[in-house]
């Protein structure tokens, strides 16, 4: 009666430590609220699900791309960093079954004189029952060699929750690598059109030196004739100098460049191929950007912070089920003797054990109740990083589209001012000749046709780069 007692009492303690638990059972957070358009009319297709080697049309670039993803360092660390997550997924996965292990034991042992099992033993070998290959010596040996497993048993959904943690990890990892090859191709494609742009500017630099050189020239002639004073051939000197100095800036920007995109493609030393200089190019017409939660689901960098909130879900799940009793089984099958001569006398040899055992948390509650507290805490911050994701992607496409626009209307400014000022230059000089115009109006004239054209390719480069920028914020490509 008294056990039976006992027995029941034990059953009313397990069970209320284990319904003290559920006022705290996680929940996760609300889903973000998209809007349902950009902005603008919504396109049912967007140019983000175009793969890069069929959005980008330039073969350098294309070939340059490719190079990259062979072999960038932060690529291998994204595939490394899978590798990593699927092991945890192995690991995880090999907890739901039970583990098997080889065990062999030698050792020896002397028990007290004044001792339970020294007084036992030496009284049991005075027995009729006990024949001689039995009887047990002063310092007894012992040797074992079995089997021992154990197996928790996944009540409470523990073990698969870790597991299914660890998987979305795993997928969250692909995303991630994912995302750094699109930052990459991003990356590769703005320094190739940041290049082209530098051809551009030094073409259009040892020009503006050709016709400076001239007009050097022509103002030597004049000073000669008595058309013109000393302080006008330095002022167009000074200028001719001023736009060599700028080669040379260009010159070396162009090697940073180079140097750049080779660290992007792994390589070091290696020359650049490119096209035409970045004036020659033509934009696409047109670049859909779609539905906002269809890019919210191609987009990998949202994907992976969706997957880690699901990850940190699991784990919040994992530490709740620990407050439960765990049940493991345990278990042992092997030879054993404390003589070598008996070791193989089997089925006399043979030693098993089977025991199960029920676990349950009493003063280590507060260490379970704080990895609780720590695992909601990091889903609630999974969550934030989610929604900080989706702002991000959301602001990026309509930065990138407006952008664009922007900058095209700039463009046809740009090269309206630069026609007009080339035809400025043609009539100044003109004027200058026919004594209508002094030299600080072609000094002037010559400066300001310079500087609208170098300012034109950098705006077409801008233009490449907002294009670059908002396919990436589209997804770049992967579905």
């Amino acid at each position: 009666m008294a056990f039976k007692r006992s027995t029941y009492s034990v059953f009313i303690f397990v069970v209320a430590m284990c319904t003290g638990c559920k006022m705290t059972r996680p929940v996760l957070p609300q889903a973000v609220k998209v809007p349902d358009s950009f902005g603008a009319v919504a396109d049912t297709v967007s140019s983000g699900r175009t793969p890069w080697n069929a959005f980008f049309r330039d073969p350098h670039l294309i070939r340059l791309v490719g190079e990259a993803i062979e072999s960038n360092p932060d690529v291998q660390i994204a595939l490394q960093r899978i590798e990593m997550t699927r092991a945890g997924v192995m690991l995880r996965k090999g907890a739901l079954f039970p583990s098997v292990n080889l065990f062999m034991a030698r050792g020896q042992r002397k028990f007290g004189d004044h001792t339970m099992d020294g007084v036992g033993n030496f009284d049991t070998n005075f027995s009729d029952n006990i024949t001689e290959d039995k009887r047990i010596p002063e310092h007894l040996p012992e040797y074992y060699v079995g089997l021992q497993s154990s197996w928790e048993i996944d009540l409470w959904r523990k073990l698969r929750n870790r597991k299914k943690a660890a998987f979305a990890r795993l997928l969250a990892s692909e995303k991630g690598k994912h995302w750094v090859t699109t930052t990459l191709v991003a990356e590769v494609a703005v320094l190739y059109y940041e290049l082209l742009a530098l051809d551009n500017e030094l073409l259009i630099i040892q020009e503006n030196i050709r016709l400076q050189q001239k007009a050097v020239e022509v103002i030597l002639v004049q000073k000669q004739a008595g058309r013109a004073n000393e302080l006008a051939v330095q002022q167009f000197t000074a200028q001719l100098i001023n736009t060599q100095g700028l080669e040379y800036r260009v010159r070396q920007e162009i090697v940073d460049a180079e140097n750049a995109l080779n660290v992007l493609r792994g390589s070091m030393g290696n020359p650049v191929e490119r096209g035409q200089p970045i004036l020659t190019h033509v934009l696409p017409s047109e670049v859909t950007v779609g539905i906002p939660m269809q890019m919210l689901r191609r987009r990998p960098d949202i994907q992976q912070a969706e997957l880690a909130l699901l990850a940190s879900h699991a784990d919040v799940k994992a530490a709740y089920a620990a407050f439960f009793p765990s049940l493991t089984i345990t278990s042992s099958v092997g030879l054993q003797s404390f003589s070598s001569a008996y070791f193989f006398s089997t089925p006399g040899s043979i030693a098993y054990n089977v025991l199960g055992g029920l676990t349950a948390p009493l003063f280590d509650r507060n260490t379970i109740r704080a990895d609780y507290k720590a695992a909601t805490a990091f889903q609630n911050e999974a969550f934030h990083q989610y929604r900080r994701t989706v702002f991000n992607g959301y602001s990026e496409v309509v930065s990138n589209m407006n952008r664009i626009e922007n900058l095209k209307a700039t463009s046809n400014l740009k090269e309206q001012e630069v026609a007009v000022l080339q035809n400025a230059v043609t009539t100044s000089r003109d004027l200058f000749k026919t004594g209508y115009a002094n030299y600080l109006e072609v000094v002037a004239a010559q400066r300001g046709v310079l500087e609208a054209e170098l300012a034109l390719a950098d705006t077409r480069k801008e233009q490449f780069h907002s294009l670059i920028a908002l396919y990436r914020a589209l997804g770049g490509g992967w579905d």
